[in-house]
């Protein structure tokens, strides 16, 4: 898909005063980590997961960076369709063998809905989930790393929200 923008308008009595853009590359961030959040799932599944893993692993040591900072690995098995007021997301995942796939899928679901509507405005309108393979917990090469951003989202829901008040 290209890189398609979505023209969002404050409700707050900004309109007239400019708009903000929301580029698909950002909700498809935002949908990647929402879904990550939810536990032994992981994104793209299958050989594309294992791939990713490992070129993720490969260019982390090579430019001494980590797998937080790439883009690519958050929008794995992500794809979105933006509009003006709207979005739709459809997902590939892959879940750990014994979960309840209709329960994950629920909770991804109800995980990117939340953050895409909470933090870009945008109404979703639909999460469509392709589960392409079940994987044991020996077989998720980004196990650590999801555990790290389930560590950070857990994190970022303690904190307040909005700024701090004046005194």
């Amino acid at each position: 898909m290209g890189e398609q923008r979505s023209t969002v308008r404050s409700d707050g009595g900004a309109e007239g005063r400019g708009a903000t853009n929301i580029s698909n590359t950002v909700v498809s961030k935002i949908a990647g980590v929402a879904a990550q959040e939810v536990e032994k799932v992981q994104m793209g599944g299958g050989t594309a997961a294992a791939v990713g893993g490992f070129l993720t692993s490969v260019t982390g040591a090579v430019t001494g960076g980590n797998s937080t900072g790439g883009g690519a690995s958050l929008t794995s098995g992500v794809s979105v369709e933006v509009g003006q007021e709207e979005a739709a997301v459809d997902l590939t995942v892959a879940v750990e063998y014994g979960v309840s796939i209709p329960q994950t899928t629920q909770a991804i679901r109800d995980n990117v809905i939340n953050r895409v509507e909470s933090l870009t405005g945008l109404r979703v309108t639909e999460v469509n989930i392709t589960v392409n393979d079940v994987q044991f917990p020996e077989e998720r090469p980004q196990l650590g790393r999801q555990q790290e951003v389930e560590r950070q989202a857990r994190e970022q829901e303690r904190r307040p929200q909005g700024p701090a008040p004046r005194t």
